[in-house]
C-alpha cells in the first residue's frame, strides 16, 4: 500500500466524470429532476429505499461527488451548492433527498482519516456512497488491526452504499471508554430490514451489522463526529481545502436541515396546485386562490420556508468562512460558534415544521388520504423532526453555558 501511495499521491489522482462541470450546472440538474422525483415519490415508498434507477441518475448527474475531493474524483464544491442541490431533490422526493443529503456530505468525516484510507476508499473510480452511524460497535486491538463487532440502526442509504462510517468504542487503559470511527466496505456488513416507519418510508434506513470483522489500523481513527477534528499540520494535509479540516457537526446536521426546507418547499409547491383545483362554493365554482384566507396561508407558510432557505444558505457561508479561517489564519473553530450556527439550523427545520403543518391542516380533509403527496410530505418531516440532532431545546442552554464559560451538559 505505501508503494501505491507514493505513486498515486505523485500522479494526477482520479479525474473527476466531467472536469468542466459547474456548481450551477449541478444545481440546473437537480431542479429538472424535480418533477420525475415526485412522479417516482409513491414507488419509492412501496420499494421502501430509493429506486435504483434514481440512484443511477444520481451518479450520473454527480450529486454523490459535490463535496467530494476533486483530487479523488470529486467537485469539491462549496456548501452552499451542496445545501442548494439537497433542498431541490428533497422539493421533489423527501425519502430520496435524505439519502442522498446523508450519505453526499460524508467525505467531510472521511477527512478526519489518515491518507491512506483516503487511498483506500475512493479507490481507482471515486465511487463513495456511505451512510454515517453514531451507534458504537466496539472494537478489540488485534496483532493485525482491530475487530469490530457491532450493529447500527437508521443507516440511510445502506442499500447502494459503497462504504459505511460508523461510531465505535474501545476501552482505553485507565478503563475508561474511548470513541472512535470506523470505515466499512460494503462486503463488511450485513444489512437487516427493520425500518418501518410513518414517514421516510423510502429511505430505507436500515440496521447494519459487523460481525466481529478484522479492520486494518488505517480504517480506525478515535475521534466523534461531535469534536474538533485532531490537529494536524496544514502543509503536511493531503487535502488542502479548508471544509475538510474544520468542525463537522454543523454541516452534518445542515444535511438534514436542507432536507427539511425541501419537503416543506415541495409541500408548498402543492398546497398551490390544491389552490388552483375548482371548488364549489355558496352555489358557484371558483378556486381558493381568490379567498383571503388562503392567500394568508400561503403567504404565511411561503414567508416561513422563504426565511429558513436564507437562514440555512447563510449558515453555509459562516461554516466555510469559519472553516477558511481556521485553516489558513489559524483563528479558532470555537465549540460557541459550531453549536450558534446548529442552533440556527434547528431553528430552520422548526420553521419548515410549522409552514408544512399549516399547509397540511389548511389544504382540506381530503389532503389526509393515504395517497396524498402533501401528507407525505407532511408525515415524511415529522418523522425527520424526531431525529436527536433536532432537539433545540437542548442545544440552546449548552450554547448558552460554553458562551459563559461553563462546560455543555450533553454534546449538542
Amino acid at each position: 500500500m505505501a508503494v501505491r501511495m507514493a505513486a498515486r499521491k505523485d500522479a494526477a489522482t482520479i479525474t473527476p466524470p466531467e472536469p468542466d462541470l459547474t456548481s450551477e450546472e449541478m444545481l440546473h440538474r437537480a431542479v429538472a429532476m424535480r418533477p420525475v422525483l415526485r412522479e417516482r415519490q409513491d414507488k419509492t415508498e412501496a420499494h421502501g429505499s430509493i429506486l435504483p434507477e434514481t440512484n443511477d441518475e444520481f451518479v450520473k448527474a454527480g450529486f454523490y461527488r459535490i463535496i467530494q475531493p476533486r483530487m479523488f474524483g470529486g467537485y469539491e464544491f462549496d456548501m452552499v451548492t451542496f445545501v442548494k442541490v439537497m433542498m431541490e431533490i428533497s422539493r421533489g422526493c423527501p425519502s430520496s433527498g435524505w439519502v442522498l443529503a446523508l450519505t453526499a456530505g460524508h467525505p467531510l468525516i472521511l477527512s478526519v482519516f489518515g491518507d491512506e484510507a483516503q487511498f483506500d476508499a475512493y479507490g481507482d473510480d471515486g465511487e463513495f456512497r456511505c451512510p454515517a452511524v453514531g451507534t458504537p460497535a466496539m472494537m478489540t486491538k488485534v496483532e493485525d488491526g482491530w475487530r469490530c463487532k457491532g450493529a447500527w440502526d437508521y443507516a440511510s442509504g445502506c442499500d447502494t452504499a459503497t462504504h459505511l462510517l460508523g461510531g465505535a468504542m474501545r476501552i482505553g487503559p485507565d478503563g475508561q471508554p474511548v470513541h472512535m470511527h470506523v470505515l466499512l466496505k460494503r462486503d463488511e456488513f450485513s444489512i437487516v430490514s427493520n425500518w418501518n416507519m410513518i414517514g421516510m418510508q423510502g429511505t430505507g434506513s436500515k440496521r447494519a451489522i459487523a460481525d466481529n470483522i478484522l479492520l486494518p489500523t488505517h480504517r480506525v481513527v478515535d475521534w466523534t463526529i461531535w469534536q474538533a477534528p485532531p490537529a494536524r499540520d496544514m502543509k503536511t494535509r493531503l487535502l488542502r481545502n479548508p471544509i475538510y479540516h474544520g468542525r463537522k457537526s454543523t454541516f452534518l446536521i445542515g444535511e438534514a436541515t436542507a432536507v427539511a426546507i425541501g419537503i416543506a418547499r415541495g409541500a408548498l409547491d402543492l398546497f398551490e396546485e390544491i389552490l388552483a383545483k375548482p371548488q364549489r362554493f355558496g352555489g358557484g365554482t371558483s378556486t381558493r386562490v381568490e379567498l383571503q384566507e388562503y392567500q394568508e396561508y400561503y403567504g404565511l407558510a411561503r414567508a416561513w420556508i422563504d426565511t429558513a432557505e436564507n437562514a440555512m444558505l447563510q449558515v453555509a457561508r459562516d461554516y466555510t468562512e469559519h472553516c477558511r479561517a481556521w485553516a489558513e489564519d489559524g483563528v479558532p473553530f470555537s465549540d460557541e460558534a459550531d453549536r450558534s450556527m446548529i442552533l440556527v439550523e434547528q431553528h430552520c427545520v422548526k420553521l419548515a415544521w410549522e409552514a408544512t403543518d399549516l399547509l397540511f391542516t389548511s389544504a382540506g380533509t381530503s389532503s389526509g388520504r393515504k395517497d396524498s403527496k402533501i401528507a407525505r410530505h407532511f408525515r415524511d418531516l415529522a418523522v425527520l423532526r424526531t431525529h436527536g440532532t433536532m432537539r433545540y431545546m437542548r442545544t440552546a442552554p449548552n450554547l448558552s453555558r460554553v458562551h459563559f464559560g461553563m462546560a455543555p451538559l450533553s454534546p449538542l
